[in-house]
Parts: structure tokens; sequence; C-alpha cells
């Protein structure tokens, strides 16, 4: 039947409806609060019970939970939040991957060492972004010929 599956999809052919609603390989990331190992036991198991997880890692420390696996992260997240503990999405990006840490907003004293919340003005700016400021730059010998 692999055969006939890949061939199917190739050509876009469907056999049955449900055939479209496949679901892809994601990684979840959950920011919820853990006190104890009952807590974590409690989350971990809820989670862990759903169709489609395939690992579930939890770190207290850092208040995260990372669930690998065919699933749709509002159903993790409704499920998180089903135990009784508050949830959000992973919320913070390492350090070295913003240009800009300590912008207004990015920084925050509850996030873990090394994270700061992913903000959209804390990244580099875009090539035409960047091309825009330069043109009026001191730096710029050609900056405003007309002036």
């Amino acid at each position: 039947m692999g055969f006939l599956n890949n061939l199917f999809d190739m050509f876009e052919i469907s056999t049955n409806k449900s055939r479209n609603k496949h679901k892809n390989l994601q990684t979840v990331e959950i920011k919820v609060k853990m006190d104890c190992d009952g807590c974590e036991r409690r989350v971990k198991n809820a989670v862990s019970l759903l169709k489609g997880v395939k690992t579930v890692e939890v770190n207290r420390k850092q208040s995260r939970l990372i669930v690998t696996g065919f699933v749709e992260p509002k159903r993790v997240l409704e499920k998180v939040r089903s135990t009784g503990k508050r949830a959000e999405f992973w919320p913070y990006v390492k350090v070295d991957l913003v240009s800009y840490p300590y912008v207004a907003g990015a920084y925050d004293k509850k996030a873990p060492s090394g994270y700061v919340r992913n903000v959209p003005h804390a990244v580099n700016p875009t090539p035409d972004t960047e091309r825009f400021i330069s043109m009026f730059s001191d730096d710029n010998p050609n900056a405003c010929s007309i002036m």
C-alpha cells in the first residue's frame, strides 16, 4: 500500500476525505509553571495521552514543556490548561538569535537565563528597510546628493 499511497499523493488523487487532513510532525513549546513532582507528572501524563504525541519533555527549572509529534499546537495548549495550570506558548527566544536584546519589551526579568521575549522590533531589520535607513546616513558619501 505504501507505493500506491505515494503514487496517489504524486498525482493528488484522494481515495477518501480523511487523507487531506495529514498533520505534520511538529515541536510545540509551552510555558507552564510547575512547582512540584506532582504538577510535572500531571501535565506530562495529560499531554502524553493525546493522539499523535511522540515525545514529551519537561524542564521544571525553565517552566517549559516540549511536545513532539503529529499534533496541533492549540490542542496541546488546551490539554495543558485542562489540568488546571495556566499555560501559554513559549514566548522566549535565545539571546544569540536577537540583534537587540535590550530593546523595550524584549528584556524580561522572569525569562530563563539566556532568553529574551520574542518581539518583532528586537530582530534585525530586513534588507529593504536597511537600504532605506542607509540612504540618508552620514556614513554613505552618496547619501543625499540632491541636497
